[in-house]
């Protein structure tokens, strides 16, 4: 799962640099510090059993965090400044425990890289330093107390991806508020945000006075119960020292952050996983939804397109009267299967046993360049193909609900020409090929009239097969065209006599799986492969602008969830 989040973060990176409507920008950005706390609590259990206890200090500006941070150390290792904004990275604190063994911290934080505290810069902020405490204090167990960066400032955002990697990292959270600050809504998003955690919790107010302690806490536990569900925290005031202008710990609130640590509880740690991937699965994969509807509204507009042209190939083609003549040639090629005399003696002298050599005349054929291009099948063909992806682009002005419908439209403009080129090409190729199904037919219907010799007989002995096997040869050579080979008063006769023969019923079956057989070889050949174009233009789409994450792989994501397993999906 945790490669599953680091994808889906990218994503929305990725995203979030493209222009988007403010409420959406906005949106995005808080999934994004939620996806990095995931990520970053994620990877925290895959290290969890080598690193030592963590207490995380977070809060506002200017609420004292790095002051109380030196109290709780009882040293003064932490940078204090008057200035908003002065902590700007992770800075973690060894206490009680030997900072050398920082192996398992360092691969927790990468791609972040230690750095010692005289070498921090402001302009690079994936750092963290990690300095070891030599004093003793009584308010700490053994740990790594971090002093954080402000959430709340408008510049955070630069550097808030350190922050939320600390509070990942923390088994205890520590949140410092001042009277001024207490109120503030980032401060309460943020503790709506960690609930999943379950962190153990103390609130710290500091610069407190007797006057606003009434007031203050009383607020604290209501803010608290609006934004979160589990109990409140023990609060802890601090009241401001002008001697040491230090918050002041009483005496009896010392062991404090002991008492915490047995609250503490690691071996929950991918039930919290669990809980905080729950938390946010919808809002995180709501895009994606979007998205996979899209996909699979425009594969259906694509099938249901290219069914009804098919519907438009049958009604237009296959069932017109005056346009189907695929069975017309047939028909020409029985003909010149049976035997007559005096029509040609180049066809006389090729023939062998029972069979002309139509190898022969397909090539005839084929020679004849404008025969594909004339026919009246790749005309309705070429005119389909052009009304397929014009209804598209139609259809596809009406929806406009999501950008990626727009970009989807672009990509049909600038793949119509290639299509069409394809669609064409693929079209003359299919009515090369299906002659071989046409000489098929005409060798069934020569061998059925061999088992009826008074027919066939009958038939060559008529002045109408002659004259239909001229115009058949005529046809071939290029000297006449399909049509009118097709209308010769002739090739009529010839078509009415042999249906209204004992033949009639076998030629009908044959002319029925014939167009069976066209229009399956018309599917397969030509609108099968560019509905697969047209169902691949979403790949062409620029995967930086949207999230290009598949069905099957959120789907795999949803199934790892379910299952309660938050480690082990592998997606890169």
């Amino acid at each position: 799962m945790l490669e599953f989040v680091s994808l889906l973060l990218q994503r929305y990176q990725n995203v979030l640099k493209t222009t988007l409507p403010s409420d959406v920008n906005y949106a995005y950005q808080q999934r994004v510090e939620q996806l990095i706390l995931a990520q970053a609590f994620l990877t925290k259990g895959r290290h969890l059993n080598a690193l030592p206890l963590q207490i995380a200090v977070i809060g506002p500006t200017q609420a004292g965090k790095s002051s109380l941070v030196n109290v709780l150390l009882q040293s003064s290792l932490a940078g204090v400044s008057p200035l908003a904004g002065y902590t700007v990275h992770p800075q973690g604190f060894c206490h009680a425990i030997d900072e050398r063994n920082s192996e398992p911290l360092a691969a927790y934080f990468a791609p972040f890289v230690r750095s010692l505290p005289k070498q921090l810069n402001k302009s690079n902020y994936a750092c963290y330093t990690l300095t070891q405490n030599i004093t003793l204090s009584p308010y700490l167990p053994p740990a790594i107390l971090w002093d954080t960066p402000d959430f709340d400032s408008i510049d955070s955002r630069v550097y808030r991806e350190g922050v939320l990697k600390t509070m990942a990292l923390a088994d205890i959270i520590i949140l410092v508020v001042s009277k001024e600050k207490y109120a503030d809504q980032s401060v309460w998003e943020m503790m709506k945000c960690l609930e999943p955690l379950r962190q153990p919790t103390i609130i710290c107010v500091n610069k407190l006075n007797d006057e606003a302690e009434s007031i203050i806490l009383p607020s604290l536990q209501e803010k608290w119960h609006d934004v979160r569900r589990d109990h409140f925290p023990q609060v802890l005031p601090l009241y401001y020292q002008k001697k040491t202008q230090l918050p002041d710990i009483a005496p009896d609130q010392q062991q404090v952050l002991h008492a915490l640590v047995k609250k503490v509880q690691r071996e929950k740690q991918a039930t919290r996983e669990q809980k905080l991937l729950q938390t946010h699965w919808l809002s995180w994969t709501a895009p994606l939804r979007d998205e996979h509807l899209i996909h699979a509204a425009w594969q259906q507009l694509v099938d249901e397109t290219i069914a009804h042209t098919l519907r438009d190939y049958e009604r237009d083609y296959l069932n017109h009267p005056r346009h189907y003549d695929t069975f017309q040639q047939a028909i020409v090629q029985l003909v010149l299967l049976l035997e007559i005399r005096g029509v040609s003696q180049v066809m006389v002298s090729a023939r062998k046993a029972l069979l002309y050599p139509f190898k022969k005349l397909g090539q005839l054929r084929r020679d004849r360049g404008r025969f594909a291009s004339d026919t009246q099948e790749i005309v309705v063909l070429k005119q389909l193909i052009e009304h397929t992806l014009t209804q598209l682009a139609h259809e596809l002005l009406d929806k406009n609900t999501h950008p990626l419908w727009h970009e989807v439209r672009l990509q049909l403009r600038n793949h119509h020409a290639l299509a069409t080129k394809n669609g064409f090409h693929a079209a003359q190729a299919y009515c090369e090929a299906f002659e071989q199904d046409i000489e098929q037919a005409a060798q069934q219907l020569y061998h059925q009239l061999q088992a009826q010799p008074l027919l066939l007989n009958s038939l060559r002995a008529t002045r109408v097969v002659a004259d239909v096997a001229v115009l058949a040869l005529t046809f071939y050579t290029g000297g006449i065209g399909l049509h009118d080979l097709v209308i010769a008063p002739a090739m009529l006769m010839l078509t009415q006599f042999l249906t209204e023969s004992t033949l009639g019923g076998y030629m009908r079956n044959i002319e029925s799986a014939l167009k069976k057989q066209q229009l399956a070889a018309v599917k397969t050949h030509i609108f099968a492969p560019l509905a697969q174009t047209l169902h691949n233009l979403p790949e062409h789409i620029n995967s930086n602008h949207y999230f290009a994450i598949s069905a099957q792989q959120l789907a795999d994501a949803q199934t790892q969830l379910n299952d309660g397993k938050p480690h082990g999906l592998r997606l890169l």
